[in-house]
């Protein structure tokens, strides 16, 4: 994972974004605003579309410690995202309750694997955020 993370984020700047995760996943390179230091921070996540938006977690591999691009999306919610190739402005939210729960069933289907960081973290809250482009009107694609 030392090395996953620094060659996913290098390859996915230099394909602005079109490949990230090696391919294997569909992937995007979200850049937020460090909470400390004001300064951009980009970071390669899997994704799953959700209507207009993009569906992340805050699973660090299921580390016991919160990923900081979650913590600055926490502390400024509006951020950029790279995806097949194109820049656009997104407004994170927070998934809970019911919500959570629907885009949690979209990510375990996409990544089985995310079961077993739940089960790593060690209890800790692994936060989903669905990501709005700005602009865009809110279109749930299942409403159960």
């Amino acid at each position: 994972m030392r090395l996953f993370v620094p060659a996913d984020r290098l390859v996915g700047r230099l394909t602005k974004g079109r490949v990230v995760a090696f391919g294997l996943v569909p992937s995007l390179v979200i850049t937020t605003t460090g909470r400390r230091s004001g300064q951009p921070r980009s970071n390669p996540l899997l994704y799953v579309p959700d209507g207009d938006g993009y569906v992340v977690i805050g699973s660090n591999w299921g580390q016991r410690h919160q990923p900081g691009w979650a913590m600055n999306l926490l502390a400024q919610p509006a951020a950029e995202v790279d995806v097949k190739g194109r820049r656009l402005p997104v407004r994170a939210e927070v998934a809970t309750g019911a919500e959570r729960d629907r885009l949690w069933r979209l990510l375990v289907t996409e990544w089985p694997a995310y079961r077993t960081y739940v089960e790593r973290a060690g209890g800790r809250e692994i936060r989903i955020f669905r990501l709005v482009p700005v602009g865009a009107k809110r279109t749930d694609t299942d409403p159960s």
